[in-house]
């Protein structure tokens, strides 16, 4: 089970995408996991064949448990060894042979049959992949109570995500009818004993959405404390001139139809990972006690959750990824938040995260580090101000960027050169 935050104790497998004898490989999603906040598609990291599942669908088990055992490429199945065959008798000569004579010449054992090589046994086939479903974590509970396939059940909601409605109507439409009364018997036959009634232990009622909200909200509480309590948090800010990149990407939005226009905020993400390069200490995390830098750059984006709260699942690779990539990554990572589906990859591997308030008018936020990571970057609203540039003054469109950084890591002068760097690529948007 892993540990998909930082801290998070149990999750629930709510669905296995493989089975014994399938083969996998590297980034295949091989399980589905409930945590409180969302539910998380777990991948594989190496590539092999599944030899065992060890906790089925429906438990839960904290962080650390096996789940399944994965013979990599190369391993054997143990195999118990191969029983000894008995060595045959030798038959000696009961006297020997009459003096003077030569005993005649022992036959020439018969040269040894070359060894007939076995045919190599061709690879597992790659079992077909069962599909992902789109579907909500308190649907996957309820029907886990209810018995009900989910595969078989169509989906409502969003993009035809199945909903609790979707999963209730199932269990309805697949319960037995209730059987007719059985025809009265003879006389003289007595009426058979019917057997004692068990009782049937009624499922745990799903928790209300406000029951989720609060859990979600204990979760973040606990990871907010522990960063308060662990972290030495130090906060830098400063004002950036926009007016070069809006006025690059009003440009650039009307070359494009409007389902593939850009948002600033890849613009800013774009910054962000590409500012890493000039002060890679912002960039990493602190584990026991020491700083480990990470050689790629997975910036997280905190969203919002319908139902209250927020999580900030990685875009991976975003110093590597043209702005229409970005866009498309924060676009399908948006869906899937709100929808409640997330890999697990997504949530542990952000490097450093990004949170912006401006759509909510908020001008300034300073944000509180998620352990382990070191940094976090904050972004304002968009207003207009006045600025000075060249000895003239005029209204500007400027934002507000804010740092949290970790003091073990770093000090405010390294902080207030990621900040720099970070302006100074924003003034030359057509290179992002």
């Amino acid at each position: 089970m892993p540990a998909l935050g930082a801290d998070m104790e149990v999750g629930t497998v709510l669905q296995w995408l493989v089975k014994p004898g399938d083969a996998v490989k590297r980034g295949d999603i091989v399980a589905v996991v409930d945590t409180e906040k969302a539910t998380i598609e777990v991948e594989i990291f190496q590539a092999g064949v599944v030899e065992k599942i060890v906790v089925p669908e429906g438990e839960k088990v904290p962080v650390g448990e096996v789940l399944a055992i994965i013979r990599t490429d190369g391993e054997v199945a143990a195999a118990p060894p191969p029983a000894e065959k008995p060595k045959p008798a030798v038959a000696l000569p009961s006297t020997p042979p009459p003096t003077g004579e030569e005993a005649p010449p022992a036959a020439k054992p018969a040269p040894a049959a070359p060894p007939v090589e076995k045919p190599k046994a061709p690879p597992p086939a790659r079992a077909p992949e069962r599909p992902r479903l789109h579907i909500s974590p308190l649907a996957m509970r309820v029907a886990l109570e209810l018995g009900v396939d989910v595969s078989k059940v169509k989906g409502t909601g969003l993009d035809g995500a199945i909903t609790r409605a979707d999963v209730e109507r199932a269990a309805k439409a697949a319960a037995p009818a209730p059987a007719a009364p059985p025809p009265e018997a003879a006389p003289a036959v007595p009426p058979p004993v019917e057997a004692p009634k068990v009782a049937a232990v009624p499922p745990k009622p799903a928790p209300s959405p406000a029951e989720r909200q609060a859990m979600i909200r204990k979760v973040i509480a606990a990871a907010m404390g522990r960063s308060k309590r662990e972290i030495p948090h130090y906060y830098l800010a400063t004002h950036i001139d926009m007016s070069r990149a809006m006025e690059w990407l009003r440009a650039e939005n009307l070359k494009r139809p409007v389902t593939e226009r850009l948002l600033y905020a890849v613009m800013l993400l774009k910054a962000v990972a590409l500012a890493i390069h000039e002060v890679p200490e912002m960039n990493g995390f602190w584990i026991e006690g020491a700083f480990k830098r990470s050689e790629e750059i997975h910036v997280g984006v905190a969203i919002s959750l319908r139902t209250g709260g927020l999580v900030a699942p990685a875009i991976h690779d975003v110093n590597k990824k043209s702005l229409n990539e970005v866009m498309v990554a924060l676009r399908d990572l948006v869906k899937r938040v709100r929808a409640g589906v997330l890999r697990s990859s997504e949530i542990a591997d952000a490097t450093i995260t990004v949170t912006s308030l401006g759509e909510e008018g908020v001008e300034t936020v300073f944000g509180i580090i998620y352990p382990p990571q070191v940094a976090l970057v904050g972004f304002g609203k968009i207003v207009e101000r006045p600025w000075a540039a060249n000895g003239m003054v005029g209204a500007r469109p400027v934002i507000k960027a804010t740092l949290s950084a970790d003091h073990r890591v770093s000090d405010g002068h390294r902080g207030a050169l990621f900040l720099a760097a970070i302006d100074r690529i924003l003034q030359e948007p057509e290179k992002l």
